[in-house]
């Protein structure tokens, strides 16, 4: 079962690479700028690329680090359906749609004056999509099979 599981790990790793470069390319190359759920739906392909990196490096802990992989690709499966919520008119934008994300630490009068001039992308506008999908929707569909695979992974270990 375990070769089978590598295997399995292999596809996930190679297809959340494939998934990550995907956006960076709509982002960069296209010019496409992703909304702030956007940014937060990449967390768990990050996540489960230097997890799974991790299972490969250190041989040990399999089944709880896939257990945490498995969290990160169900919390993708919330925020990705969320996303849609919001697309659709089913959900309001929440606060985190409006603000910008930024890795500095900001003043109380930065944090106005970058409120004031930014014009952060609406999570309720699709900019790129994908045979007739938006991008959080085909990441929910993604999320959810992975998510599903995760658990037979975590199965397989027994």
């Amino acid at each position: 079962m375990l070769n089978k599981n590598r295997f399995i790990l292999n596809g996930i790793l190679v297809l959340s690479i494939v998934s990550l470069s995907i956006a960076y390319f709509i982002q960069y190359i296209l010019g496409h700028k992703p909304c702030n759920l956007c940014l937060i739906e990449r967390i768990p392909y990050i996540a489960s690329v230097i997890l799974i990196a991790l299972i490969f490096i250190i041989n040990k802990f399999e089944k709880s680090i896939s257990v945490l992989i498995l969290l990160f690709f169900i919390f993708g499966t919330v925020v990705s359906f969320y996303h849609v919520g919001i697309e659709q008119g089913f959900f309001s934008e929440s606060l985190l749609c409006s603000i910008g994300i930024g890795s500095e630490n900001l003043t109380r009068e930065d944090l106005l004056k970058q409120l004031q001039n930014s014009t952060p992308i609406s999570c309720k506008d699709v900019t790129f999509r994908f045979l007739g999908l938006s991008l959080a929707t085909i990441n929910t569909i993604l999320s959810i099979i992975l998510s599903g695979i995760m658990i037979k992974v975590i199965k397989n270990y027994g």
